[in-house]
């Protein structure tokens, strides 16, 4: 029989945060594969848990992950924790998923607290659509890249940050979209000292000079559509057929010329046009008469 891995959202700050399916699923796992051992060691002596803990981290080998996955196709159940959130989310674990399914064995979710889904509710910046960036790349031409679509994109974007590269983001950011688009930096969320920053990017670069401390979450405001000016244009006065079929006729044109005319400029079919124009002739005969 296969077993079982369990992607188990954790707290992103209030130990409290967590639910009771959580809660079950990491105290009978037969070990629980966490970033950060120590930090996991925590919360599950906050909650009376005593699960085996193994580290799986962004630089655990690939034979590591093969044995951990060829464990799961045995039998085993395991549950895998970020230090904070939920898993997968800008942090390790994606490999083990995929070799586990690639061995078919069960992988399910266990949903719980996520920082984006946190900053987005209390951010006050529209969330119908939105897009997740997670870290933007530190310098070059991808960095360029990502600021100008982030500029452009009418999604709003949520994004995490460095404290002590925040000054420089949001100068780039400000650079990128402008004085005015708001955006929400929120610090230390569902902690003691949660403080959310909002306002306008100009803003913001006044008030953040010096790098703060904590984890940091950035909603940014999507790109407005711009509003063109409507110019109202004076009617244009409606085509009166027989004018035209007079004017054309004096000028020397034949019927077949004038009736093509008389067509294009009404939107009718040239025999119609033709009839019209044979019926306007007849007419002129009859009043000379």
């Amino acid at each position: 029989m296969s077993g079982t891995l369990s992607v188990v959202a954790t707290p992103i700050g209030n130990l409290e945060d967590i639910t009771l399916r959580a809660l079950r699923i990491l105290r009978e796992a037969d070990c629980v594969l966490a970033e950060d051992t120590r930090r996991t060691r925590g919360l599950l002596t906050h909650h009376g848990i005593d699960t085996r803990l193994t580290s799986l981290h962004a630089h655990t080998s690939e034979g590591r992950i093969a044995t951990l996955a060829d464990e799961l196709a045995e039998g085993r159940r395991y549950a895998l924790v970020t230090d904070a959130g939920t898993p997968l989310v800008s942090d390790p674990g994606a490999e083990l998923v995929q070799a586990a399914l690639a061995r078919g064995v069960k992988v399910e979710a266990i949903p719980g607290a996520s920082a984006v889904m946190t900053a987005l509710c209390v951010a006050g910046i529209p969330a119908d659509h939105f897009r997740f960036v997670g870290f933007l790349p530190r310098a070059g031409k991808r960095r360029r890249e990502a600021l100008a679509t982030i500029a452009s994109d009418r999604l709003s974007t949520v994004m995490f940050e460095a404290p002590p590269r925040l000054v420089d983001t949001l100068a780039d950011l400000r650079a990128a979209c402008g004085d005015g688009r708001r955006v929400a930096v929120c610090r230390e969320l569902t902690k003691l000292h949660e403080e959310v920053a909002r306002g306008t990017l100009a803003e913001l670069c006044a008030r953040h000079t010096e790098a703060p401390r904590g984890e940091l979450t950035l909603v940014i405001e999507g790109a407005r559509e711009v509003e063109t000016e409507v110019v109202d244009e004076a009617p244009k006065p409606a085509l009166d057929p027989d004018q035209l079929i007079t004017a054309r006729l004096a000028s020397g044109l034949g019927v077949r010329e004038v009736a093509r005319e008389l067509a294009q400029a009404l939107g009718i079919d040239r025999r119609e046009a033709y009839r019209q124009v044979l019926a306007h002739r007849k007419g002129d005969a009859g009043d000379a008469d």
